[in-house]
């Protein structure tokens, strides 16, 4: 107990480690949910305001809103933390699976005795793990080993993912092939590993490892398009998470996603066990195997690229509470736009539904939130509600809804009286 109260003792309040990031975010998240649940229950808010419905949904909404700001600044310190811890973490993994392989290369060379083949691959195995951690260093703050693998998003990319675990497989068995050309005499042992990087042989890994990079740039390129035609909305995660692999920016399980990392990780698993089996030679894929990659990869790019859409208000109407009149629109009411789109994926996080913006004329008028036990009731992704500014001047007024995310809906009119 006295060597746990010591180790707290030694953070301070600008302590940037990974446990004082973590518990600043779990403290940040605890004190939201106390928040929201207190104004769902209508308590907290004060008596300046509680007298006006619409003063004090506002007040409401602005308190939730500065809260949820502090926690998606302790969460994005945590994703900076675990990401540097992961970079040093990730080169100790790529170390001790060297290690391992010198403990089975030891153990099958107990009954068969050691070889040369045996040297080029801890040998391939060390250079690998040395560039490696060249390159984790490079990229510590980003992450390490997980640079190349993170998207503009912040989230593992599958269409990085693929083709990396292809060439760090390609580049082991390269090295491994060199080192034992570089060790053999002229003879049957090395036309035989000549033989082993002909083309003929090698063709299929080497169309899978072209197309898995092809597929990578091409959705890269198709994202960036979309995003910049406003067809496609994109909100940056905290940080990247294993699951990113297989689910979507809502963290919903994805079947192109998933299809796709396990197809190639069982193709990539039989060209992992040819190269065990022969180490003479590239890995021999079958072209069967190849073409399952391919159709594979087909539709997780057909995916990408009909995935996505803009915003659409489908309608504004006058939100009546019971035992109100039915009227015409005046500034002060509540209106409802129905629609589709306005919660993109990844935005379901309080400080995201915040951004949420209604342009009514020329007023900018912020959505507010809503809180329930357990969530928020408004804004929600078919339904917003918003009042009416007394700002807005009578007559044909434009309702615009600009998402979280920048992107702007169409344009539906409505009239408000006097």
């Amino acid at each position: 107990m006295a060597v746990q109260e010591m180790s707290r003792g030694t953070h301070t309040t600008a302590c940037a480690c990974e446990e004082c990031a973590r518990e600043g975010h779990r403290r940040a998240v605890a004190a939201f949910l106390e928040k929201r649940d207190e104004f769902a229950a209508g308590q907290g808010v004060p008596a300046a305001v509680a007298h006006s419905l619409g003063a004090s949904r506002q007040w409401v909404s602005d308190e939730l809103t500065l809260s949820a700001r502090t926690v998606a600044d302790r969460g994005r310190e945590a994703g900076n933390s675990w990401l540097y811890v992961f970079s040093r973490r990730a080169v100790l993994a790529v170390w001790i699976a060297a290690g391992v392989l010198l403990l089975v290369q030891v153990a099958a060379a107990l009954g068969a005795g050691w070889s040369t083949a045996r040297t080029a691959g801890l040998l391939a195995a060390l250079l690998l793990a040395g560039l490696l951690t060249a390159a984790a260093r490079a990229q510590s703050v980003r992450g390490g080993l997980l640079a190349p693998l993170v998207g503009e998003d912040n989230r593992l990319s599958a269409s990085k993912a693929v083709p990396t675990a292809w060439v760090v497989l390609t580049a082991f068995a390269t090295l491994l092939l060199t080192l034992r050309l570089a060790a053999s005499v002229p003879g049957p042992e090395r036309q035989a590993l000549y033989a082993g990087l002909a083309l003929d042989r090698a063709l299929p890994l080497l169309s899978v490892v072209v197309l898995t990079s092809a597929v990578a740039v091409l959705v890269r390129r198709v994202v960036c398009v979309r995003i910049m035609s406003q067809r496609l909305q994109k909100l940056p995660a905290d940080r990247p998470r294993g699951a990113d692999l297989l689910t979507d920016d809502a963290g919903r399980g994805s079947l192109p996603d998933a299809q796709y990392v396990l197809v190639s990780t069982v193709v990539l698993a039989y060209a992992a066990a040819s190269l065990a089996r022969f180490p003479d030679r590239l890995p021999q894929l079958p072209w069967a195997l190849a073409l399952l990659v391919a159709l594979s990869a087909a539709v997780y790019l057909a995916a990408k690229y009909a995935e996505g859409s803009r915003p659409l208000v489908l309608s504004v109407v006058r939100r009546r509470e019971p035992g109100d009149l039915d009227a015409a629109v005046r500034p002060g009411d509540d209106i409802e736009i129905r629609g589709v789109g306005f919660v993109p994926p990844g935005a379901q996080t309080p400080e995201m539904l915040a951004r949420l913006v209604v342009r009514i004329g020329a007023v900018h008028v912020h959505v507010p939130l809503v809180p329930v036990p357990g969530g928020f009731t408004n804004p929600s992704d078919a339904v917003l509600t918003v009042p009416v500014p007394a700002e807005v001047e009578p007559g044909r007024t434009e309702i615009q809804v600009v998402t979280a995310a920048g992107v702007e809906s169409n344009r539906c009119t409505i009239d408000v009286a006097e």
